[in-house]
């Protein structure tokens, strides 16, 4: 019970500590464009250490993001590039971690140094006379399903199914089904856990 009213209490001073922050970043969001002035202010939360500093970015998401959950832990240095992003109840994102759109259902977990891409049309490279900065792309969202586990050091580029397990360094270009066990570059399903 004390536990619970001291979280509560760390949790709304976290807010007031990060109001001014979103404040300003607001302000600045009407001059400029807003999703480089969010990934600006998520660069400078990124940098605050341990546990307070997970407060603080939380408190940061829920103000900012789609959808952000209370009861989430969010690594030293980990960024997040895109505002139209949902964090689910109970995630861990482990530290130095890269979010593109995404959609990460509850209890997930994500090791350190996961690079979750916006889809895998970011860039367009149709044409050789135009470089490849100046042909635009499309952002996709990636869903990553409840319970799932992200090992370290992943690149996620496509769909991950409920209660999968991504082993450490694999390359997701495929949808993932529910229950997988994957690994590999490019990731490839070893296991489904339903065999278990």
């Amino acid at each position: 019970m004390f536990k619970k009213a001291l979280k509560f209490i760390v949790h709304a001073l976290s807010l007031i500590l990060v109001f001014p922050v979103y404040l300003l970043y607001l302000i600045i969001g009407t001059l400029s464009d807003k999703d480089q002035v969010f990934s600006s202010t998520v660069q400078l939360l990124s940098l605050f250490p341990g546990v307070l500093g997970s407060y603080i970015r939380v408190a940061f998401f829920r103000l900012s993001l789609d959808k952000c959950e209370q009861d989430i832990f969010i690594g030293f240095g980990t960024l997040f590039s895109q505002r139209h992003t949902e964090l689910g109840h109970g995630i861990y994102i482990g530290p130095q971690c890269n979010i593109g759109k995404c959609r990460i259902e509850k209890n997930c977990l994500l090791g350190s140094g996961v690079h979750i891409m916006s889809g895998k049309q970011q860039h367009n490279f149709t044409s050789l006379e135009t470089p490849i900065r100046d042909q635009g792309g499309h952002f996709e969202s990636i869903t990553v399903g409840e319970d799932s586990w992200i090992g370290n050091g992943s690149l996620i580029m496509a769909s991950i199914g409920k209660k999968c397990i991504v082993g450490a360094g694999s390359v997701v270009s495929k949808d993932i089904p529910d229950y997988s066990i994957v690994t590999g570059n490019p990731a490839r399903i070893i296991k489904s856990r339903l065999e278990e």
